[in-house]
C-alpha cells in the first residue's frame, strides 16, 4: 500500500495527513487538506485500509484525527468524494455521518453528481459539520 502514497502529499499536507502502522507496516492511511478557498472547509482526500485490518477502528481512528485538527482550525465542514460503485465507501461514510449531497441523477438509488471528474465519471459527494 506504502506505493500508494506519493511522499508529496505528505510534503505538502502533513499536517493533515495520518499514517497507522503496525510492526513498521503501514495498515492505514488518510490524506486531507484545509481548503484554501473556503476558510470552513476541509477535504478527505483518499482514505486507505489494508483488508487485514478493517474492522479494527484504524479508519475510524483515523478519520477523528483529521476531524480533531479540522476543528482545531476553525473548520466546521469536511467533504469527501468517492466513485457510486464503491457501495463500501458509501456505506462507511454515511456511517462515519456524513450526508450525500444531492446530485443530478442516481445511480442504484444513491443520488450523485454526473461527470464530475470528467466525462461519464460520475461521483457521490459527501459533506459532514463538524463541531
Amino acid at each position: 500500500m506504502s506505493d500508494m502514497l506519493p511522499k508529496l502529499f505528505f510534503d505538502h499536507f502533513n499536517n493533515t495527513s495520518f499514517i497507522a502502522e503496525k510492526d513498521g507496516q503501514i495498515i492505514g492511511f488518510l490524506i486531507g487538506f484545509l481548503s484554501q478557498s473556503h476558510t470552513d472547509v476541509a477535504y478527505i482526500h483518499i482514505v486507505g485500509v489494508s483488508p487485514d485490518h478493517r474492522k479494527s477502528q484504524i479508519g475510524k481512528q483515523l478519520y477523528n484525527k483529521f476531524f480533531n485538527v479540522v476543528k482545531k482550525n476553525n473548520r466546521n465542514v469536511v467533504r469527501a468524494v468517492t466513485s457510486p460503485v464503491n457501495k463500501i465507501s458509501i456505506a462507511y461514510h454515511t456511517k462515519m455521518g456524513f450526508n450525500i449531497e444531492n446530485g443530478d441523477k442516481e445511480v442504484d438509488g444513491v443520488s450523485v453528481h454526473s461527470n464530475y471528474d470528467g466525462p461519464n465519471q460520475d461521483r457521490v459527494l459527501f459533506v459532514k459539520k463538524v463541531k
